[in-house]
């Protein structure tokens, strides 16, 4: 059988297509992980590791339509102590395209402010960058469900 160079470039391709889908679980994990880094960071406020998950161009809104910058999102965790009783993360999926990444999931759980608790159930679309080798929250937003 002989192979025509035009039909090189093609046999390369399919020859790293098994690569390829190695790859993306891989970055699909550590996209799932840095979520829950995230949701633990949130559940126990801790600014250094708010600061080291998040973007310092994020763009963080609330499902009632406010939106917080990197410092406005993290001081109003990390003042408020701990505003979150229980986060629960479900029906979770996350797209990687490169340096990018797309996660989506509903959030369910409770927040604790003001001497009461009030449930919440919304969902969340997330928009991670990979920086420096890390994946970092660019964008979020939530909405009710």
């Amino acid at each position: 059988m002989s192979i025509h160079r035009r039909y090189l470039g093609a046999l390369a391709l399919l020859a790293a297509v098994p690569v390829l889908a190695q790859a993306q679980p891989a970055e699909e994990q550590a996209v799932a992980q840095a979520v829950t880094a995230l949701t633990r960071a949130m559940l126990n406020p801790d600014r250094a590791a708010l600061e080291a998950l998040t973007h310092e161009a994020v763009s963080y809104g609330h499902s009632a339509g406010r939106i917080e910058n990197r410092a406005q999102f993290i001081a109003n965790l990390v003042e408020r102590g701990n505003p979150f009783g229980e986060i629960n993360i479900t029906n979770q999926t996350i797209q990687v395209n490169g340096d990018d990444a797309i996660v989506r999931h509903t959030f369910t759980g409770h927040t604790t402010g003001g001497g009461r608790i009030t449930p919440v159930n919304i969902g969340i679309l997330q928009v991670w960058k990979k920086q420096g080798g890390a994946w970092k929250l660019y964008a979020r937003q939530a909405f009710r469900l």
